[in-house]
């Protein structure tokens, strides 16, 4: 069998290809460490939720808390492909672009990748144990979310706001890492970035549609269909709103305003060039969310320390 085996269609030209080693390429795989995006998209509302905090005691947050998300996010979004690609093995093999998955690819067997879940799941309890308890009682709460997505596309056309749950969590995490409580302007930004991700989830299932619809599986993206550019309009204004409300609420002024601006204006771009039926130029838009998401949290930065 090819080396090159399980290589999904958009991961070409990236590390794991080209440098490391041929035995450990189909685990890397199933972390999905050949396509870091979806690491930085569930790390942003982490992130977010540091600046926050942030903001709310005018000064920088702990970076210990900000390397512990990054290495967090990175653990956890692998246990969770993982654990999304053993449920959706049978279905992978009849997508074009996911059929050379490891799994559904035969390069590996369902016992090596559970055993990888739960060493990659480990890691990310090591992490989260570094937090206070309300922290570390909230992020276990995520596991249920986490648990059911994968099957949420069987049952329904709106699986995005599952993934929505689940990836906007770290908006819960970081405010309680600094407080040791919940407040209203956490829970404010994860609303937000719920819609957020709707968003931009529904931008990427657009890759998928064809497929989808033969084999049975739902998203919004089918739903939306040709109305694809209203509909995300629609949300990502709903997360501009949400998100500005929660800096806001927690002491942002000018320099959150700007960069809320230049958050906003990210999204509306992604709105006007969207071409639902250019897979490419979908992965494309799908993709930039993370330079949003870092524009976001750069401007919650400067508003902390100015």
């Amino acid at each position: 069998m090819s080396e090159q085996a399980g290589r999904v269609a958009d991961a070409t030209g990236n590390w794991v290809d080209g440098l490391a080693p041929p035995f450990a390429r189909p685990y890397l795989r199933l972390a999905r460490l050949d396509r870091p995006i979806g690491s930085w998209l569930l790390l942003m509302p982490c992130w977010w939720s540091v600046g926050l905090a942030g903001m709310r005691v005018e000064q920088f947050p702990s970076l210990w808390h900000v390397v512990l998300f990054f290495i967090g996010a990175f653990a956890m979004r692998g246990a969770g492909c993982t654990w999304n690609d053993l449920v959706d093995r049978n279905l992978d093999r009849l997508v074009e672009r996911t059929r050379s998955r490891p799994i559904p690819s035969g390069q590996v067997t369902v016992a090596e990748a559970t055993a990888f879940m739960v060493a990659q799941a480990l890691i990310g309890f090591l992490v989260l144990i570094q937090f206070n308890r309300f922290t570390v009682f909230t992020g276990l709460a995520s596991l249920l979310v986490v648990a059911i997505y994968p099957f949420m596309k069987r049952i329904t056309y709106w699986p995005q706001i599952v993934l929505g749950l689940a990836f906007s969590y770290g908006a819960l995490m970081g405010w309680p890492a600094a407080f040791g409580r919940l407040d209203w302007p956490a829970i404010v930004l994860y609303a937000g970035s719920i819609s957020w991700v709707i968003g931009y989830d529904t931008i990427y299932a657009h890759q998928d549609r064809e497929d989808d619809l033969l084999i049975g599986i739902k998203s919004t993206a089918l739903l939306f269909g040709e109305n694809t550019r209203p509909m995300l309009a629609g949300f990502y204004c709903g997360a501009v709103v949400l998100i500005g409300i929660a800096g806001l609420t927690a002491g942002g002024r000018l320099i959150f305003v700007l960069g809320l601006i230049a958050f906003a204006a990210h999204l509306a771009w992604q709105v006007v060039r969207l071409d639902i039926n250019d897979s490419a130029h979908c992965l494309k838009l799908f993709k930039s969310n993370r330079d949003a998401g870092l524009i976001l949290f750069g401007a919650m930065l400067l508003e902390a320390v100015f």
